[in-house]
């Protein structure tokens, strides 16, 4: 490789070694500089690192948990308001469910390593239990609105007909 006069070639960045800390040897054995990590630095402990990692698995606990208890919070005011006879509105709670069940679902799959947790599992039989209690009051609410619905056009229709297209018998009763 030349280099012309003048020209400076590029130094590479070597790591700082303390030459001082050597380690025992065997007389004739050549020491070489041992670097040595730095007590408090940068690099992590286990300890520390152990820490850190269950700090951050509470956190994601904590916030599956909380996502879990706002849809379980939703579901049963609904669920309140359906048993009562409160007049509910069914565009504010499905758009309010669907909502906070997208966090749950998203977050489900983002932790799933945290489904083994006693805790999460418990509220999440929970939920389920309020969302069963749910299901079954909007389904009586739905064939009662049906069953409404049947009797508004049947009366519609009779009050419409004079009679010419229909039989004897179904004038009668019969």
């Amino acid at each position: 490789m030349q280099v012309e006069q003048g020209a400076t070639l590029p130094v590479m960045e070597q790591p700082v070694v303390d030459s001082t800390v050597m380690t025992e040897a065997a007389p004739g054995d050549a020491l070489l500089p041992v670097p040595l990590p730095i007590v408090g630095g940068n690099i992590p402990s286990d300890d520390a690192e152990g820490a850190r990692l269950e700090a951050t698995r509470s956190e994601e606990v904590s916030g599956l948990l909380s996502a879990i208890r706002r849809l379980e919070n939703i579901v049963e005011e609904e669920t309140v308001a359906l048993a009562t006879g409160q007049k509910v509105d069914f565009d504010d709670f499905s758009m309010r469910k669907s909502r906070s069940m997208l966090e749950f679902v998203r977050l489900m799959r983002a932790r799933m390593h945290l489904g083994g947790e006693t805790e999460i599992t418990d509220e999440i039989q929970r939920l389920r239990e309020k969302l069963e209690r749910n299901r079954s009051l909007l389904e009586m609410h739905y064939d009662a609105v049906r069953e409404v619905a049947t009797i508004i056009v049947r009366a519609i229709k009779d009050a419409e007909s004079d009679g010419t297209y229909t039989g004897r018998a179904a004038r009668d009763g019969k």
